[in-house]
């Protein structure tokens, strides 16, 4: 799927506030502050330019009727992740990722500052016309987040896009594979794939007497059918939209439609869609992607959906949503508010709208919603006490007596040096009880112990945090065992 560069999507990324850079204005003319470059800053309670900058920024004590504390807050729509939370969000983007490369796509990189469509741009500026690759970055949004619904204004999108002249409907159904994979390897619970076509949408909207002018207003009303009955869908049409009311309730008799291979052969027979070119040639590919589906072994996932429309009118042809049916989990009673969790589609226009000599490179794209599927995970790991490992440590290295701090740093720098991740308490001699039980808080399996005797002897006691057993190992097996032991 397509990704908004943020600066069109946010509008801006800097708020306004102090600035770092002191030209300014000084008596009329431009002079430059005493206190620039700016210096270090000094003891607390330094008054330098820096210190005044950081307060006037926090809103602290020193302006008019301050001595309250600055109230610290994440800017609107944004928040921070502690540990617990960028673990888990890195093996949620890691699923991802495998997946993307399991059907071999490259990755690339865009600027952040991109006031375009990025891999549009990409491709017809470097005169690209083939082409399978996968962007995860930020990016941003301009609207209004709703956070509670896992919607927020700074956020990850992770997007799949196949770009060349194929034939039809083969790149399409992989993308459709891709979202079954990654939403089934998740684990989140049932889900369904709606798919729908530009096209016979728009082949609806002529048989029911819509004018062409009208199509992409009414198609952005019937994109609300997954939030609002028809009822109120029907008298915004008519209401909003101007439409006449016959005209709605025509257009009621196809929206409503949902299924598979059957209600694609029926309408196919439809006396009036079947005379209209867009929805025929439309209808043609979907039962073409439904047969490939089939073989890919995942309709059981896929509903062929009528009323999704999705709102951007750059799609020329498939577009698709994934959405997930009832809770994720035993401990939450009640369904997680996040909405759809994937979507995509056919773009063959976009890019020949960048080439200078209006060049088409058909598209079909597939964009992961992260940030939701981020916000269920997050609330399974919550609702289930389930404890979340921070750091990939492997092995802790730990002494039981005193004045063996040098042991400790010969050994864990092997260690790291053979490629293991090691860690150490940071104290001179710390207390062996204490040393475990730092690995049975943080989840550390393995806790290398060398002691007097163990020096004397040239051997490593190895233990295993779980089991609490030990091993008198020889240091110069030590990498080979604990490797052994770690071995999934």
């Amino acid at each position: 799927m397509l990704r908004l560069g943020p600066l069109a999507a946010a509008g801006r990324l800097l708020p306004a506030g102090p600035r770092l850079g002191p030209p300014r204005p000084s008596g009329g003319r431009v002079g430059l502050s005493r206190s620039w470059p700016p210096r270090p800053p000094g003891p607390v309670g330094d008054r330098g330019l820096l210190s005044r900058q950081v307060r006037a920024a926090a809103g602290s004590a020193g302006s008019a009727g301050g001595g309250r504390s600055p109230a610290l807050k994440t800017p609107k729509g944004t928040r921070d992740h502690p540990p617990a939370h960028v673990a888990l969000r890195d093996r949620l983007l890691a699923a991802v990722v495998t997946c993307f490369k399991r059907h071999g796509a490259a990755a690339i990189d865009t600027p952040v500052l991109e006031l375009r469509v990025p891999f549009a741009r990409y491709l017809a500026m470097n005169k690209i016309t083939n082409m399978k690759r996968y962007h995860v970055a930020k990016v941003y949004r301009r609207d209004n987040p709703a956070t509670t619904r896992g919607r927020y204004r700074e956020f990850y999108q992770c997007d799949f896009d196949i770009a060349g002249q194929f034939d039809p409907m083969i790149p399409d159904a992989e993308c459709l594979k891709i979202v079954h994979e990654i939403l089934s390897d998740l684990q989140l619970g049932d889900f369904i794939i709606k798919v729908n076509d530009r096209r016979i949408l728009n082949g609806v909207f002529a048989v029911c007497g819509i004018p062409e002018s009208k199509f992409i207003t009414t198609c952005s009303t019937v994109d609300k059918l997954d939030k609002m009955p028809w009822e109120e869908v029907r008298s915004e049409m008519v209401g909003e939209k101007g439409l006449s009311p016959e005209a709605a309730d025509h257009i009621g008799e196809y929206v409503q439609l949902h299924g598979g291979l059957d209600l694609i052969e029926q309408l196919l027979q439809d006396p009036k869609l079947s005379q209209n070119k867009l929805a025929k040639e439309g209808l043609g590919d979907m039962k073409l992607l439904f047969e490939y589906l089939t073989l890919f072994g995942i309709t059981g996932k896929i509903s062929f959906d009528l009323s999704l429309a999705r709102g951007l009118d750059y799609y020329t042809g498939v577009i698709f949503e994934a959405v997930l049916l009832e809770p994720e989990n035993d401990h939450v009673e009640e369904p997680v508010s996040v909405g759809s969790v994937a979507g995509g589609g056919r773009y063959d226009g976009l890019v020949g709208m960048f080439d200078p000599k209006g060049r088409k490179v058909p598209c079909v794209g597939v964009s992961i919603g992260i940030e939701r599927i981020f916000s269920i995970l997050e609330q399974r790991v919550k609702a289930s006490g389930e404890k979340v490992r921070t750091a990939e440590t492997q092995v802790l290295v730990a002494t039981p007596q005193k004045h063996l701090l040098a042991a400790r740093l010969k050994l864990i720098s092997e260690l790291w040096d053979a490629g293991i991740k090691a860690e150490m308490l940071y104290k001179k001699d710390p207390k062996l009880l204490k040393q475990l039980q730092y690995c049975e808080d943080t989840g550390i399996p393995l806790a290398a112990i060398v002691g007097e005797q163990e020096l004397m002897d040239g051997v490593v006691k190895l233990r295993d945090v779980a089991t609490r057993e030990e091993v008198d190992i020889p240091r110069e097996k030590l990498v080979d065992e604990i490797r052994r032991r770690l071995e999934p």
